[in-house]
């Protein structure tokens, strides 16, 4: 049996089932994966890196969606982008209800507005427990979205 120089997963083939990558045909080291080195960075777990793409800011979304061990797994590409798309919504929510509850009165617009951002900052760090438990939780409507982006 072969091992992926690039990802160390067993492949039967000549390409690497998990990244792809082109798998000699004579099998190394023995039968055994290679050996973490420093050529080979295993990275972050998959868990990991997918609930780390719920943290409330555009940025780990997108480098997660960018950087290149992490964007050919599917689980992460999928919670990247249903953060994203979770984080969007939110702020098209907030903007709108930002617009027309100060029109009507401060105060309740003040007071829902951190209801709102509670109840987001409270769905962001369930999504990070759900996801590090490797439970997928898909949302009504981002998570189609994210479904069909990943």
């Amino acid at each position: 049996m072969a091992f992926c120089p690039n990802c160390g997963a067993a492949s039967e083939g000549r390409y690497c089932p998990k990244c792809g990558t082109a798998v000699p045909s004579v099998p190394t080291n023995s039968g055994l994966p290679p050996a973490p080195g420093p050529g080979l960075n295993p990275g972050l777990a998959t868990n990991v890196a997918a609930a780390l793409c719920y943290i409330p800011v555009f940025i780990p979304a997108i480098i997660f969606l960018v950087v290149a061990p992490y964007n050919r797994d599917k689980t992460i590409r999928f919670h990247a982008w249903q953060s994203l798309f979770l984080q969007i919504a939110w702020v098209v929510v907030a903007t709108v209800a930002s617009i027309v509850l100060s029109m009507v009165s401060w105060g309740l617009w003040f007071a829902l507005s951190r209801l709102l951002n509670l109840a987001v900052i409270l769905l962001a760090v369930y999504m990070m427990w759900k996801t590090y438990q490797n439970q997928e939780v898909v949302l009504p409507v981002v998570g189609d979205l994210a479904k069909k982006q990943a």
